[in-house]
Formats: structure tokens, C-alpha cells, sequence
């Protein structure tokens, strides 16, 4: 519960982050979103992944639930945010898609969000539930972190964008960043009441972060041009790898 309350309050960041000029704000998020993708793609391979195989017993049936996870992070990146123009990464607010109204678009955004949030506090307290030592919800926690934050930032510009003051768009933000909370609550119902429900869930999360490194934040690094700015990128994406590859040797389960 804790983690997830600390991953919720990530979304009051975007009051600093309106507070920094445009260029300090863009070399803010180019570093956070390199480092952001190895840390997730560290999560599910270093981590998720092995630890579900330990738990799932069946390979095949375990590879058959993250493939289930990565298609269905590509259900809600397609289906739901693709209709009120989430912002990824670093676009910037006059990238909203505009066949929507800007009223309408912003309270999809705040929807879509809880969703993804709802998601994460499963994740988050599922990862808890695998070993009494809490390596593995550590390592879980900070991949979600470093996936949140520039989310975050983007949100609240969004919510700014389509009219709200900087007052109400904090606290949507935070409000739709809360259902993480939920969603760990249910992750302990099932984790009690169902069979493997958590090697399951873990799994599953395996194959969403697998999803959104190689959909979402690898191709907006893909985007930079520049050799140098290409290098740093690449330098950052293995140190988010490095970061989790890390925790699991200093902490192992």
C-alpha cells in the first residue's frame, strides 16, 4: 500500500514541472524517458519474467499469460487511449488529437490514466506477495516510477491545455493516480481467494512492460537524430537495465 501511495503522488509533479522553462523541461524528460525504458524492459526480463516461470510451474502456459499481458496493454493503448490522444513521453499538449472537443478530451484523459494506474497498483502489489523479502516489489515499484513520471508531467500539461487551472488539474491528476491504491487492494483479494492468481498477475505484467518499453518509449528514442543525443540515450536506456539487473544481485529473493 505504501508503494502504491508513493507511485500515486507522483502525479503532483506536474506543478514543478510547469515551473521550468521549456528547454530545462525537454533535457528533463529526454533523460527520464531512456533511463525509464531500461528499467522497464530490466523489470520484465530480469525479474517478472524469471520469478513467474518459478511460480507458474508451466512454461508454456506462462509464456501464453505474458503474451495474454502484452496483448492486452495493446487493447488499452489502442481501443482506449487512442481515443482521447494520450500523450507519451515528451509530445508536447499541441499534439492532442483535435476530432475530439477539448472538455470532452480532457476527462477521457483523466479515465484512461485510472485505468493504466488501476493496473500498476496490481502489479505493484503483487510483486509484494511473491517472496517475503521485498525485492521484488522494489524492483516492480521503480520500473512503474520511472514509467509514471514523465506521464505524469504530460498529463498535467494535457489537463492544463484543455482548460482546467492549475489547482483542479493537480487534483484530477492525483484523483485518477489513486486507483492504483485500488487496484492493490483488489490484487490482495484475488491473491487470497484465487489459485497462482499472483504468478499469474506477475506474468501478465511481464508481457504489459514488455509492451510498453518496445511500443511506447523506444520509439520516441528512436526519434532523435542526433549521433551524440542517440549515444547518451543508449548510455541511459543500459543503465535502467543496469539499475534493476542491480537490485536483484544486491537484494536477491
Amino acid at each position: 500500500m505504501l508503494a502504491t501511495i508513493v507511485v500515486s503522488l507522483l502525479s503532483l509533479i506536474g506543478v514543478f514541472a510547469l515551473s521550468l522553462s521549456e528547454q530545462v523541461l525537454d533535457r528533463f524528460l529526454f533523460v527520464l524517458l531512456s533511463f525509464s525504458a531500461g528499467s522497464i524492459l530490466g523489470a520484465a526480463y530480469f525479474d517478472l519474467l524469471p520469478e513467474a516461470l518459478e511460480m507458474g510451474g508451466d512454461t508454456s502456459f506462462v509464456v501464453l499469460i505474458v503474451t495474454a499481458g502484452f496483448l492486452g496493454f495493446f487493447f488499452l493503448e489502442r481501443f482506449i487511449y487512442w481515443y482521447h490522444g494520450h500523450i507519451h513521453g515528451h509530445e508536447a499538449p499541441s499534439q492532442v488529437d483535435k476530432r475530439v472537443t477539448v472538455k470532452r478530451f480532457v476527462y477521457l484523459n483523466v479515465f484512461g490514466d485510472g485505468i493504466h494506474n488501476f493496473l500498476d497498483g496490481m502489479v505493484i502489489a503483487a510483486s509484494f506477495f511473491l517472496d517475503p523479502k521485498p525485492i521484488v516489489g522494489l524492483v516492480a515499484t521503480t520500473a512503474v516510477i520511472f514509467h509514471e513520471l514523465p506521464q505524469e508531467i504530460g498529463d498535467f500539461g494535457v489537463l492544463v491545455y484543455g482548460g482546467f487551472t492549475r489547482r483542479k488539474a493537480l487534483l484530477f491528476n492525483f484523483l485518477s493516480a489513486l486507483t492504483a491504491v485500488a487496484g492493490a487492494l483488489l490484487s490482495n483479494f484475488f491473491a487470497v481467494s484465487v489459485d497462482n492468481f499472483v504468478g499469474s498477475l506477475v506474468a501478465f505484467a511481464a508481457g504489459g512492460f514488455i509492451y510498453l518499453a518496445a511500443s511506447e518509449l523506444i520509439p520516441e528514442m528512436q526519434r532523435e537524430q542526433d549521433f551524440e543525443k542517440s549515444v547518451v540515450q543508449f548510455v541511459l536506456f543500459i543503465l535502467g537495465l543496469a539499475l534493476i539487473w542491480s537490485l536483484g544481485v544486491i537484494f536477491p529473493a
